[in-house]
């Protein structure tokens, strides 16, 4: 297949760039290359010759609709979007601009060459659970979950979910949504929760954790991800939505404190890296629980994570020692994460 993949050069994307040209694929990877996107994630791929990469922002229609034209894809990946809660508060605009009308320019052109080429085609569209609100105690999100966003970031990809089905709806385009729950794993920026917490533990820098740190998340392992993606990619049905998430479910203190505890044995400090917890005001809209039920992808799909967490926080946090000094590197005002 011919894959056209937005947002490649981000931790979700290299990982499933690379992954599509493990399975035989000639990807066009675009991407804008903001803070959070670099080549350096891609690696080896680089040099793959079935591997083409542009630097292009996705809302610049005119270049995308040559890109289709020329490339002639079978499938879209579209994975480009602005991600941080924290940075979608602080400047909203960003996010509606990317995840909302840069959605609508990669939809609107994907349609146009579909319906003129009238091709075998499939565009996924990779979402999150966060468009679905928060949860109590108890309960899943599943894909009939009404969206309930909380955050001017989850309104824009609930906003992107919803432009994506009405193409289906309306024009009966052969989209799919796809709605994930946290990932991790190597290459993530370091303004998220788990690489964050890693590299300010190694610099022996506060681990800042909103309010009490009781808010719970389910962790998907991003290759599982990426594995996940290839099989909606190969063999789901157009005009389905499918919730996909690691199963383990965790206070973020809890991850906190895990990191702390691998560290101490990987790489001891004078004192518990768990000295260096710190409080922070919690941040206006934080959602207390998400929890999602993968039992659709799983019995359509036969897809299911294959990483425990200890296992994949282990792989994660061998590849931030190893990276350290590089990324330790950023601009500070990079880092700007706390507990997710």
């Amino acid at each position: 297949m011919k894959i056209l993949a937005t947002g490649g050069a981000g931790f979700i994307g290299s990982h499933a760039v690379k992954r599509l040209l493990a399975e035989g694929c000639e990807v066009l990877n675009i991407d804008k290359l903001t803070y959070a996107g670099s080549l350096d994630n891609l690696g080896s791929a680089m040099n793959n010759p079935k591997h083409h990469f542009e630097k292009i922002d996705i809302c610049d229609a005119p270049k995308i609709q040559k890109l289709f034209e020329s490339f002639k894809p079978d499938a879209v990946l579209h994975m480009a979007a602005e991600s941080h809660v924290d940075r979608s508060i602080d400047g909203p605009a960003v996010f509606i601009e990317t995840n909302v009308v840069g959605t609508h320019v990669i939809t609107k052109t994907a349609y146009d060459y579909w319906a003129s080429n009238k091709k075998d085609f499939r565009f996924v569209h990779l979402s999150t659970d966060e468009v679905f609100g928060a949860l109590g105690e108890e309960g899943f999100f599943t894909e009939e979950t009404p969206y309930q966003p909380n955050s001017p970031y989850a309104a824009s990809k609930a906003s992107s979910d919803l432009l994506v089905r009405s193409y289906w709806k309306t024009y009966k385009f052969p989209a799919i949504i796809v709605n994930s729950s946290n990932n991790y794993g190597p290459n993530q920026y370091p303004e998220k929760l788990i690489p964050l917490t890693i590299l300010n533990a190694l610099e022996q820098k506060p681990l800042p954790i909103y309010g009490e740190g009781k808010n719970v998340r389910d962790w998907l392992f991003v290759e599982d991800h990426v594995d996940g993606l290839w099989s909606i990619l190969t063999k789901a049905t157009p005009g389905e939505a499918f919730c996909i998430g690691g199963g383990y479910e965790v206070r973020n203190i809890d991850i906190v404190k895990t990191i702390c505890t691998f560290l101490d044995k990987k790489q001891p400090a004078a004192k518990p890296h768990e000295n260096l917890i710190t409080y922070v005001t919690d941040r206006p809209g934080h959602d207390f629980r998400y929890a999602t039920d993968c039992t659709k992808i799983k019995n359509k799909l036969s897809w299911a994570p294959k990483t425990n967490f200890e296992k994949g926080i282990a792989t994660t946090i061998d590849w931030y020692l190893q990276e350290q000094k590089r990324l330790s590197e950023l601009p500070a005002r990079h880092r700007q994460g706390k507990a997710s």
